[in-house]
Parts: C-alpha cells; sequence; structure tokens
C-alpha cells in the first residue's frame, strides 16, 4: 500500500483554498484602502526602520509626513536615527497610518493602525523637496507650519535637514 505524501492537496482543501483566496485578496485591498485613506487624511504617521535582522528598531516617533499619492516623505535631521539607519543601509522601514498621540504614551495603539511597510532612500532633488514642502505646508497650515516651514526649507537647502522618501514594498 502507497502511503500519500504529507504535501499532497485534497479536492477537499483545494475547493476551500480557492474558495478563500478572493477574500484574502479583498482583506489586502482593503487594508491598503485603509492605509491610502488615512495617508490622505491623518496628520501623523508612526515609523520605525528594521534592524538587519529585521527586527524592529527601539527608535519609534510620530511625525509629520508628506504623500504624493505613491510615497511618504518626512523632513528630519541628518543626525536623527531615521537618517542615520538609510545612511547605514538600514533602508527598510516598518510605518502606521493614524494619529495616536505621543508614541511612547500610545500604549501601542498606533500597532492596530494600518501597517505598511516601505523602503528608504535620502530624496536630494531640490524640484521634489519645492513639491513635497508645499504639499506640507498645505497639510499643516493650521498646525504650526509657520514655525516650521522656513525651517524646513532652509535646512534642506544648507544640509540641516534631510528628506527622507518611503517607497512602499510590494
Amino acid at each position: 500500500m502507497e502511503s500519500r505524501p504529507q504535501f499532497a492537496l485534497s479536492r477537499r482543501s483545494f475547493v476551500v483554498g480557492a474558495s478563500l483566496a478572493p477574500a484574502a485578496l479583498l482583506g489586502g485591498r482593503l487594508l491598503w484602502a485603509d492605509a491610502a485613506d488615512g495617508l490622505s487624511n491623518s496628520p501623523l504617521v508612526y515609523l520605525t526602520p528594521l534592524q538587519s535582522n529585521g527586527e524592529e528598531s527601539r527608535c519609534k516617533a510620530e511625525i509629520w509626513f508628506a504623500y504624493d499619492g505613491s510615497d511618504i516623505f518626512v523632513v528630519t535631521g541628518p543626525d536623527r536615527w531615521r537618517a542615520r539607519a538609510v545612511d547605514q543601509g538600514l533602508t527598510r522601514a516598518r510605518i502606521w497610518v493614524g494619529d495616536f498621540g505621543v508614541w511612547t504614551q500610545s500604549d501601542g495603539a498606533f500597532r492596530q493602525a494600518p501597517e505598511l511597510m516601505a523602503t528608504g532612500s535620502i530624496e536630494t532633488a531640490a524640484d521634489v523637496h519645492a513639491q513635497i514642502l508645499e504639499i506640507m505646508g498645505e497639510k499643516y497650515a493650521d498646525t504650526g507650519w509657520s514655525r516650521f516651514g522656513e525651517p524646513f526649507r532652509t535646512g534642506l537647502a544648507d544640509g540641516s535637514r534631510v528628506m527622507i522618501r518611503y517607497a512602499f514594498d510590494g
């Protein structure tokens, strides 16, 4: 008597799996829809770089961002951990979309928000800087842009700030 290999797929398993596949795809689309809606409406994202072993960094932050319809952009000091991580080749990042206040006081609530994986790179093109700062200016007009807009602009020009582009992983 011949035994079946353990990896054999029964007709029942195939039918059940095939019937669940559209739901799994729809679930992914719904998650992306939630994240895309949040990227359009939320004032904050929560971000952590991933270490070379895939573990999250201890450093996390709630940060202002711009979303141009395809990527997320943040402006930060070149000595800040976000920029240092990218400079060190730790370009993978986990991003949660939503507003839960200061991350250290959120009791981890941001982890329930839509989550995206992205790859960071330093954006150096002046035209991109101008476009993203314009988006940020509109987005944060009522929440402090009058105070931070010019330091972001001059900082990008003189190198005391950098812009990081986070492109979503497929």
